[in-house]
């Protein structure tokens, strides 16, 4: 059974968030440890949301629900208390609706933004890193992204490079006159200051610097910009006409004491794209400074058109209908082999007893052929039975029938789409 246990700005506060946010420790393999029967665990974590998705043996989803927000615990301190009022559960055939929906960036912040589709499949590269991932979650997330792809190309959304830091450039707009005069210093080097970098060229930022906390120096040279060292850092975070940060550093690398050290007496743009925040809050009561951070960006955030939007949400839907109806499919799939296994041995016992006849070669021949066609039509109403939810149907006649017991392990286990809790609910 697959189930997701999803914080988001949707549900949580963004004080909450920044605090789930703050860890080092990867959560997905904490989640197994917590209890028997999690067969994988991944986990998505950005900056406006923290789910962790978990296929647990079972046919019920309060034990994979209770371990994942230990884990969650364990990882970030945020206890289970106060995320159970500030999460959502989804569990079975919602699941894959769910997490399609979220890499088509259709639940972000900015409707349609670009990076929500390579986070996704970051997860899922460092669950198979982590060893943590599963036969089911690979199907989910590896569908996920075939779906995020379908959005972009037959809809509207994503066609405008939409993003949180163009949201946050719209937002400067109004204020400024000319891009080109401007300086801007990018404090980080990771992909989302790429993504950065790209938009403020875009709009023909005039001069970007960067400067990296940790001292990495390769995105200078790859980007063609000039290096601010350490030295410098406060003088020139005083004098440039906009500062955006988008570090993971877990303590601000801006607050108003660098800035009074560099000799600030103007006026500029900040802009915090961190989570935890980059920019500590005393920075907002320095004067000639505007700050602009998530919170403030994901409240200005505009509506989406509604017809691209619906037309989105139409290809989700369709996608995860037929998500469903595969693992349907293959949930009766161990029966089937039991079958055809079961009717290939004796089948082999039999021609062994007539390997010396005479015509053996045609007789092998033959039955071989009688035995798949024998079996073709069971095979095809065990997968129209597994596909209508009936498939424990299948195994109970394979047992009476032919005394094969093929159930998995976790016989109880119920197809993901047939789960009765399937719909999405307040964890408590």
């Amino acid at each position: 059974m697959l189930l997701c246990v999803s914080a988001s700005h949707q549900t949580a506060p963004f004080e909450l968030l920044e605090r789930l946010s703050a860890h080092t420790e990867s959560i997905a393999p904490l989640i197994p440890s917590e209890t028997d029967g999690i067969v994988g665990a991944v986990v998505l974590s950005t900056c406006n949301r923290v789910e962790a998705y978990v296929d647990i043996d079972r046919a019920t989803p309060d034990a994979g629900i209770d371990a994942a927000q230990r884990a969650i615990e364990q990882a970030t301190g945020v206890s289970v208390d106060e995320l159970g009022g500030s999460c959502e559960v989804s569990v079975g055939g919602r699941v894959a609706e769910h997490l399609f929906a979220v890499a088509s960036g259709l639940e972000s912040v900015v409707v349609g933004e670009g990076e929500i589709g390579g986070q996704v499949r970051r997860a899922l590269a460092e669950a198979r890193e982590l060893g943590t991932t599963s036969r089911d979650l690979e199907r989910l997330f590896q569908r996920a992204t075939e779906t995020q792809k379908s959005v972009k190309n037959a809809t509207a959304l994503g066609r405008a490079g939409r993003s949180l830091v163009r949201l946050a450039l719209d937002l400067a707009d109004s204020r400024i006159a000319d891009w080109s005069a401007l300086t801007v210093l990018l404090v980080g080097t990771g992909a989302y200051a790429a993504a950065t970098l790209a938009a403020l060229r875009d709009r023909g930022a005039g001069e970007v610097l960067t400067y990296s906390p940790s001292g990495r120096e390769q995105f200078a040279l790859k980007h063609g910009l000039e290096r601010v060292d350490a030295a410098s850092y406060a003088r020139t975070a005083a004098s440039v006409d906009m500062i955006i940060t988008c570090t993971s550093q877990e303590e601000p690398v801006l607050d108003a004491g660098v800035l009074a050290a560099g000799g600030f007496a103007g006026r500029a743009f900040v802009i915090d794209l961190g989570l935890p925040r980059n920019v500590a809050p005393d920075v907002a009561d320095v004067e000639g400074i505007t700050l602009l951070d998530l919170e403030t960006i994901r409240l200005h955030a505009p509506l989406e058109e509604l017809q691209a939007t619906d037309a989105a949400r139409e290809i989700v839907r369709d996608a995860a209908a037929r998500f469903a109806q595969a693992g349907r499919q293959e949930s009766a799939q161990p029966a089937v082999v039991a079958l055809r296994t079961h009717a290939f041995s004796l089948l082999e016992r039999e021609l062994e007893r007539g390997r010396n006849h005479e015509h053996a070669e045609a007789i092998e021949q033959a039955l071989r052929h009688f035995t798949g066609m024998l079996l073709h039509t069971p095979t095809v109403r065990a997968q129209e039975a597994a596909v209508d939810g009936r498939a424990d149907d299948v195994f109970q006649a394979l047992e009476t029938l032919f005394g094969v017991d093929a159930r998995p392990a976790a016989s109880a286990r119920t197809p993901p789409a047939e789960c009765p809790a399937s719909a999405d609910y307040r964890a408590s």
